[in-house]
């Protein structure tokens, strides 16, 4: 009854925003869950243009048209929530290069997987600060490599200031969406993530149904943990088919995140998530190709490696938005990126075509590295316009978020 009360709270501040004529106006162009435009979600910032979870990264992802950016959630030793994709910090700070930090360099096992570096949960704050990002992925991104050693580590503080500073400044609500990493193990060492962030976004007068935040996780423990702390919506994360949630490898549980794609699943996620964040190629599979039949993936674009861009998609998407749609819930699928690395060969190399494809199936958001292009086409898709106001002085108008402020297609 909780989740269903907070989808009315979502659907009626559309309607008492726009009138029910406009809402009824852009079901045909967005069929989404409430008949909304779809959001975009900066994913870890304008990741694409600039070092991963830096405030630089979050404010180029709002310039672009955001309207949520997303910070990953990892502890510090002494418990402040920061934005990090791992806790493991060898490949996105300079960490490794601070001779006054070498003795730290250490092996552990993260849900189950080894890696030697450096952690989060070992350093203060204070030392967390004396960092500098860098690119994770600097051989595709360099141009946002040129940015390595500008920016520090924000805090999740940091990132709320930084939304609500811009909302004053543009005039449109930029919501949040952090993500929990790791919750399971950050319980292990006694750094729980939940308690934390429950009370930075109490602090900050962002813990109700109506106010601009998700939270997401790959785990479900945590989630229904925190559907008990907060009342903003939830968002329950889905890896490959074949993974499974690490708080179900630790209890035994047998069933991946493919088994909860079914709507029985998707029915019992339902009384404690307000959506589901699928991996993409849970509602357009893509798979190999094997021209000369050897049982061997082939390089099809011939550059000596095997990535997305070798594979094709799937002749039909999976039911996936309709049967998350049929149980209640929104459906914000990730990742998408322009590079062609990430491109399956059907898109030919045109990162617009893979966002009109899922924008026309009905999604009801999604996560980007690049915001621009998220931007300009989910305009251009919902908004049923070519306009070049939606695609350029539309990044400043007011949008539509929960907290009901505006909407892009007016």
């Amino acid at each position: 009854m909780l989740r269903l009360s907070r989808l009315i709270v979502l659907a009626s501040a559309v309607v008492a925003l726009v009138g029910a004529d406009r809402v009824d106006a852009q079901r045909s162009q967005a069929d989404t869950l409430t008949g909304k435009p779809p959001i975009v979600i900066g994913h870890r910032g304008a990741s694409g243009y600039r070092p991963e979870h830096t405030l630089a990264a979050y404010e180029l992802a709002i310039a672009m048209g955001a309207d949520y950016i997303e910070p990953d959630l990892v502890s510090t030793k002494d418990g402040v929530l920061i934005a990090r994709h791992e806790n493991d910090i060898t490949g996105t700070t300079d960490v490794g290069d601070r001779p006054e930090f070498a003795k730290r360099k250490t092996t552990k096992t993260i849900d189950g997987v080894e890696y030697t570096g450096w952690f989060t949960e070992d350093f203060t704050l204070a030392e967390i600060k004396t960092l500098r990002a860098k690119e994770r992925i600097p051989e595709l991104r360099p141009g946002s490599a040129q940015f390595d050693g500008l920016y520090q580590v924000p805090t999740l503080q940091e990132i709320i200031d930084l939304a609500k500073r811009k909302s004053i400044e543009t005039g449109r609500v930029i919501g949040i969406y952090p993500e929990t990493k790791h919750p399971t193990y950050f319980d292990t060492i006694g750094l729980s993530l939940e308690e934390p962030l429950a009370e930075v976004l109490r602090r900050n007068n962002l813990d109700d149904a109506d106010d601009p935040v998700f939270v997401q996780s790959f785990e479900t423990a945590n989630l229904k943990q925190l559907n008990k702390l907060v009342n903003v919506p939830l968002v329950q994360l889905f890896d490959e088919a074949d993974a499974q949630p690490y708080d179900f490898v630790v209890s035994g549980d047998p069933r991946t995140y493919g088994d909860l794609t079914s709507p029985k699943e998707l029915a019992k996620i339902s009384e404690y998530a307000d959506g589901i964040g699928p991996f993409k190629r849970l509602i357009i599979p893509s798979q190999p190709v094997d021209k000369n039949g050897d049982g061997k993936p082939d390089d099809v674009n011939g550059d000596g490696q095997l990535s997305e861009a070798d594979n094709r998609l799937a002749a039909e998407p999976t039911s996936l938005i309709d049967d998350a749609h049929a149980a209640g819930l929104l459906v914000h699928p990730y990742t998408f990126r322009n590079e062609s690395f990430f491109l399956a060969t059907d898109y030919n190399q045109n990162p617009e075509a893979e966002y009109e494809q899922f924008f026309r199936l009905g999604i009801d958001g999604l996560f980007s590295d690049n915001p621009d292009t998220a931007f300009v086409v989910r305009n251009r898709v919902a908004c049923g316009t070519q306009n070049p106001k939606y695609s350029q002085q539309g990044r400043n108008r007011r949008v539509w978020t929960p907290g009901g402020t505006g909407n892009p297609c007016l």
